[in-house]
This record gives structure tokens, C-alpha cells and sequence, in this order.
């Protein structure tokens, strides 16, 4: 779609956009090395200790169930396994890393992916196509639970060529499936080794071929990283070694940027980061289209009716959320791309409408059918918070009723797979619309949360992924957006702010896709 890094070093501007990318129109980068943060830091100095905040604490340091983006593990799975390619945020072309092409003939039907030679687990054990085609099939494996099953399983089949080559053939061409590469845990590849000596042994020592290895995890409390001399990268990593500490709450996490007690941290607040700005705090973001929506579950009373969609979407204040929840610092979505995308159109994705909701909430209420729905939420605060803010709006309405239902992700993340809800929040943004869209919204794809089926929305879905020149995507996402405000299976309440605060003597941030941190290029003013 398109992207952007945003980089700030001045206390009292806010985040802006400062360029938008070139239309892709193709999944094959140059290879090309370019910078994807702005500005320049100076020649990079090798040494220190980088205190570092992530959102979350993983579960497992297996890489298939590690989350690829900023609210995820992106970094730390960055900093273990390394990556086979990342996407440049201003053109989205791929730049090669461990892989040193991804290249397909006929249409993105079968890549050819090809690795660097010689490289190595730091087990002592080769990175080649047979390891890339163990971890890829282990993410296919639906027992696994890996959320990066819905990209991955465009993937029909696999075949080792050579040390060098895996042939990847696909359910249907698509040529952007390197970005779902990016986007994804099929960017980290571990040692096929130590994975079969089972998940506790790996969680103890986890191998990958990555810019640092694990020295210590101590749970609910901090993991330390330390450099990886044989890194096929020299002379990165710059940092000698990272401590990684999983905080929740945005405003504990901006807290301790603040004070000094971290030098990088990852964010989703748009009041963090607000706050991080006028601290004079570096952020960086990639902003993205679309975002975070409340995902209705048109599979199940009282969402399979479109006149309950229709009512709660038009009952909702958004800006009331926006500031209860971000402080009034978030970006409401008004179209699913903003208007510096090519993709933009004109088209409202709701409207504000009291009356016509109290109308529909008596006419379904008359009907048997009242408009009665649990919102489940993580037990993130800003995720609770919107659950809690939209269940106070809905309270002003007669003939509807919202519980909130609040569980640890541990709890969540099973429901969500189970498609065990009325609504939930999910996020469907991305460097490139076929990426999210696609797999969140076509009738087909496994990460279709909504459940929402409609012909007219899965052919322009499926023309976007396919389409050979501007003009014939650009077409194709203005009948996606049309489709998707016509049948609401969703309200986008807030766009994403895949970003990260670091402090002023912390260098050499980037990021790619959907804001995974990248450690090898960090280094510290001494």
C-alpha cells in the first residue's frame, strides 16, 4: 500500500507524515540496502547495553509462535533468528538479508527463495532450504497454534532445490507474497535441531542464527541478549548486549523512558507517544492505512443480522473513545486509506447517526431479536478501555446490552481462534493492502475474524492481490472499500501507530512492515 518512518527529534512537533511511497506493483525487490529510518546518526560506535521495552512478554520463544510486529515479539525474534528479507517502508520493495532473492517467473504462482551460502545456526548446524523448509512447515501445522498460520497457508507446497533453493508454490498466485514473508514468524528461521529437542529445552536455549542469543530469561521480569560474534553480518551488531523487559501499561512504559530507565521502547499509544514527543524523546513510526476495529462476528446473533452492525456502528462516538482512550492523541479513521495513499477514495467507513441506531435497536428489539453482545478484551489497558468506553456509550440506548469480558492473552488468543466471541478488537493495517485485507476479509482465508461473506467483495480482494498495473488495483481496493462500508462487519476506531520511543544517544532504529524493530543496526552514544 504504502509507508512511511517517521522520526522525531524535536520536543514539540507532533508525529507527522512526512512522504507517502510509490504504488506497488510488484512482490520482487531490487535488493537494494536502503535506509528505511530517516535522517542520519553518525558512524556507528560498537559497544553498551541497550535497555529495551517491549509490550509483551512471549510465551514461547519458538519463532512460529512469536507475533512479527510492534504489540508482538518483533524485535526479540529480529534479534534471535535474524531475517530473510525486510521491506523498505518507503517503496515496500524487499531488501534481501539472510535470503538473497525471492524472485517468481509466472505471476506469483512459485518463488524461487534463495539464501546466502554458508550460513549458520549458532548450534553449528546450516541454515539452508531444508531449515527454512522445517520451520515454514511447522508454522502450516494447525496443531501449533501459530498466529501466522493465515499468511502462511497460502503456501501449497515447499521443495528443497538445493543447500541454497526452496521452490515455493502457492494455493493461487500472489504476487506479493514476499510481504506476507515480512509480515510474518516465516521470516525467522531456527535451528531444526534444537526445536526437536522439544519446547522447554528451546525456551532454555533457543537457536537461531539471529544478531544476539539468549543468555537469561527470567520470567515476568527481563531476558538478556548478548551479541552474536559469528553474526553473518560483521561487523553488526553494534550493541555488545540488550535487556528486554515486557511492560503493559503505556504510561509505566513512557514513564521510564522518560526517567532514563530505558533507552528503547516499543509503543501503541498514541498518548504515549504524544507525551515521548514533547519529553523530547525520538519516536519513530510506520504509519499504515486502515487500523484497529471492532470486529463483529457476523457468524452468530445478534451480528448476522446487518441491522445490529449498522446500529452499533452508528451509535458509537468515535472521538469520545479517542479521548477517554488516547487522550484525543489518535488518528480517527474516516476512509480506510488516508487521503497521501494512492489507493484513497472518498468513501465514509461509517456515520454518526443516534437516532437511525435507537430506531434499529427498537425495531430489532420488536422483533425478539435485542441487540445483546459480550465485547471480549485483552487485560491490555487501552484494549479494556475501549471495550469499557464503548459499553458506557451503548448504555444511553435502549434495547441493547454490552458485557465485557476481560482475559490475559493467554485466555484470548484461543477464543479468537475458536471464533468464540460477539466482538473482539483486531487490527487490519498494513505496508500493503493485500497483506491484511485479503487475508481479514476474503470469505476463504482462515483469518477472516468477521466471518463476512460476500462474492462482490471477495473478487475485488482478489483482484487487488493480482493486479498487473496501478490502475487495475487502484480499482479493485475503491470496490474493497465500498463493500466493507456497505456490510460494516467491522468499525475502525483508531488508526495503528506501529512506532517505537528511543532515547537521544540511542542510534541506527528501523524498522519494517508492521513496526518490527530491527537490533543489529543499534548502537549507543558512548
Amino acid at each position: 500500500m504504502f509507508g512511511w518512518v517517521v522520526r522525531h527529534r524535536n520536543p514539540v512537533t507532533a508525529l507527522v507524515v512526512v512522504c507517502a511511497a510509490a504504488l506497488l506493483l510488484t512482490a520482487c525487490g531490487s535488493g537494494t540496502d536502503s535506509a528505511t529510518s530517516a535522517g542520519s546518526d553518525g558512524e556507528p560506535v560498537s559497544g553498551g547495553v541497550a535497555r529495551v521495552i517491549q509490550v509483551r512478554e512471549p510465551l514461547s520463544l519458538d519463532p512460529a509462535i512469536l507475533a512479527n510486529n510492534w504489540v508482538g515479539q518483533g524485535l526479540l525474534g529480529n534479534a534471535l533468528y535474524g531475517t530473510l528479507m525486510i521491506d523498505d517502508p518507503h517503496t515496500l520493495e524487499l531488501e534481501y538479508r539472510m535470503a538473497e532473492d525471492f524472485a517468481t517467473s509466472d505471476g506469483g504462482a512459485t518463488f524461487l527463495l534463495t539464501l546466502r551460502p554458508d550460513l549458520v545456526f549458532t548450534d553449528g548446524t546450516p541454515l539452508d532450504a531444508e531449515a527454512v523448509k522445517i520451520n515454514w512447515d511447522r508454522i502450516l501445522d494447525p496443531s501449533l497454534g501459530s498466529g501466522s498460520l493465515t499468511l502462511a497457508s497460502q503456501i501449497a507446497s515447499t521443495e528443497v532445490v538445493d543447500d541454497a533453493t526452496l521452490k515455493v508454490i502457492l494455493v493461487a498466485p500472489n504476487p506479493k507474497f514476499g510481504n506476507s514473508i515480512t509480515s510474518s514468524a516465516l521470516n525467522w528461521i531456527a535451528s531444526p535441531t534444537a526445536l526437536d529437542k522439544g519446547s522447554d529445552a528451546f525456551n532454555a536455549d533457543p537457536v537461531g542464527a539471529g544478531p544476539f542469543t539468549l543468555t537469561e530469561w527470567t520470567r515476568q521480569d527481563r531476558m538478556n541478549l548478548e551479541r552474536n560474534p559469528d553474526y553473518w553480518d560483521a561487523p553488526r551488531p553494534y550493541l555488545d548486549s540488550v535487556e528486554l523487559r515486557a511492560v503493559s501499561d503505556a504510561n509505566q512504559r513512557v514513564n521510564m523512558m522518560v526517567s532514563g530507565g530505558a533507552d528503547l521502547a516499543s509503543e501503541s499509544s498514541w498518548a504515549a507517544l504524544a507525551k515521548a514527543d514533547q519529553a523530547g524523546l525520538v519516536t519513530d513510526a510506520v504509519p499504515v492505512g486502515g487500523g484497529q476495529y471492532l470486529v463483529m462476528n457476523t457468524r452468530r446473533a445478534p451480528f448476522d443480522d446487518p441491522r445490529a452492525r449498522e446500529a452499533v456502528s452508528a451509535a458509537v462516538n468515535l472521538d469520545d473513545i479517542n479521548t477517554a482512550v488516547f487522550e484525543g492523541h489518535g488518528e480517527v479513521p474516516d476512509t480506510l486509506f488516508p487521503e497521501s495513499s494512492p489507493f484513497h477514495a472518498d468513501i465514509p467507513l461509517r456515520q454518526d447517526d443516534p437516532e437511525r441506531a435507537q430506531q434499529l435497536f427498537d425495531e430489532l428489539a420488536a422483533e425478539g431479536k435485542p441487540v445483546e453482545f459480550t465485547f471480549t478484551a485483552t487485560s491490555l489497558v487501552e484494549i479494556r478501555s475501549v471495550a469499557e468506553s464503548l459499553q458506557a456509550q451503548l448504555a444511553a440506548y435502549d434495547n441493547v446490552d454490552v458485557q465485557v469480558e476481560v482475559l490475559d492473552i493467554a485466555g484470548y488468543m484461543p477464543r479468537t481462534a475458536a471464533r468464540d466471541f460477539d466482538m473482539i478488537i483486531w487490527a487490519a493495517d498494513s505496508p500493503e493492502p493485500d497483506t491484511t485485507l485479503w487475508n481479514a476479509f476474503h470469505s476463504t482465508s482462515s483469518g477472516n475474524h468477521t466471518g463476512i461473506s460476500d462474492p462482490e467483495l471477495d473478487a475485488a480482494l482478489d483482484a487487488g492481490r493480482t493486479g498487473t498495473s496501478g490502475e487495475e488495483r487502484v480499482a479493485a481496493y475503491r470496490t474493497v472499500q465500498e463493500r466493507l462500508a456497505e456490510l460494516e462487519p467491522g468499525i475502525w476506531y483508531i488508526r495503528s501507530a506501529p512506532s517505537v520511543i528511543s532515547s537521544q544517544n540511542l542510534h541506527g532504529v528501523q524498522m519494517y512492515a508492521l513496526g518490527s524493530a530491527l537490533p543489529e543496526g543499534m548502537w549507543l552514544t558512548p
